[in-house]
């Protein structure tokens, strides 16, 4: 599959921080991925760099086979820093982005009608964008970052301040837009919008790859090997009398609930073993425990707590051409 972003030994300072560190990754076209990493990780100094806001001190990207600010009516970008002309009209400032980015005049303000209905935000185009809150203000910064209808889509934090009704409109309209078949990359902290979303993570730490898989790959690779189970009747004598489990504990002491993890052995066979369970009488519940990215998330880069935040010494260049 063809590369959309390669991003090859790139290397990024500001003053005596070390802001990014021989990061390479490569983004296949028409995929969606996740891009994460803890506050000052350097995501968002790594999605500049992608965007030829700001240039590596080292190393080498490329952005559709090119240079991004060549290829910026193919990209939509929507920055971390939140901002729109707020003096503008809803309906003059997406007019106005969407000719920025080349849109031919007779079917913009038909696309502008129809963008607006589907982030539910019908009749605005005469509101001012400061009259809107800020949730509103940023599903039409939005719509700016894709009104060009561009191959490629890189959205830093999109869901940062959204109520979560608007959060997963948010979710449903970039899966439309994946499904479609744009190239996606976004950065974010909501991790489970990411698990359910993404068919790919990359997770940085103090500007480090530190895993770059698919989201198949990442579950087997942090397989727990156990079995969630409600059992009928004392759970040490239920797991004892099965092959295959080595102990078991509790779900959490703390809540009412009566069940079970069932830890495998190595050579055991999850799916036999949950037919052994079955066989061996009444079980009121029983699943495959599944790691789930927050886990991944902290078993990598763990509770640090002297992060530098990395991402606010570049504030000062991030006022060039919001919009790529």
């Amino acid at each position: 599959m063809t590369d959309c972003i390669r991003v090859e030994g790139v290397e990024k300072r500001f003053g005596r921080v070390h802001a990014v560190r021989d990061l390479s990754l490569s983004i296949p076209m028409g995929s969606l991925c996740g891009f994460l990493g803890p506050n000052g990780a350097g995501k968002s100094t790594t999605i500049r760099m992608i965007m030829s806001i700001i240039r590596p001190d080292a190393g080498s990207l490329r952005v559709l086979d090119g240079d991004a600010l060549d290829r910026k009516d193919r990209i939509g970008y929507l920055p971390e820093e939140r901002g729109v002309y707020r003096k503008m009209k809803v309906g003059e400032y997406l007019t106005y982005i969407g000719r920025l980015k080349g849109v031919d005049a007779n079917a913009l303000r038909r696309r502008i009608d129809e963008w607006l209905e589907r982030v539910e935000l019908p009749g605005v185009q005469r509101r001012k964008c400061e009259e809107l809150s800020k949730g509103m203000q940023q599903k039409v910064q939005f719509l700016a970052a894709i009104i060009h209808d561009p191959e490629l889509i890189i959205l830093d934090e999109p869901f940062s301040g959204l109520d979560p009704v608007n959060a997963q409109l948010l979710n449903d309209l970039i899966r439309g837009l994946h499904a479609e078949g744009r190239t996606i990359l976004f950065s974010t902290h909501v991790l489970h919008q990411a698990e359910r979303m993404c068919d790919r993570i990359v997770l940085i730490d103090r500007g480090t790859k530190v895993l770059d898989e698919n989201l198949d790959s990442i579950r087997a690779r942090f397989d727990p090997r156990t079995i969630t189970a409600e059992p009928d009747g004392d759970p040490q004598a239920w797991a004892r009398s099965i092959e295959g489990i080595r102990g078991v504990e509790a779900v959490d002491l703390s809540l009412d609930d009566d069940r079970v993890h069932a830890r495998l052995a190595e050579d055991a066979d999850p799916a036999q073993v949950m037919s052994e369970c079955l066989a061996m009488g009444p079980v009121r519940s029983i699943e495959r425990a599944r790691t789930t990215l927050d886990e991944v998330f902290f078993s990598l880069v763990g509770r640090r707590a002297d992060h530098v935040d990395i991402e606010s010494t570049t504030e000062s260049t991030t006022g060039v051409a919001a919009h790529g």
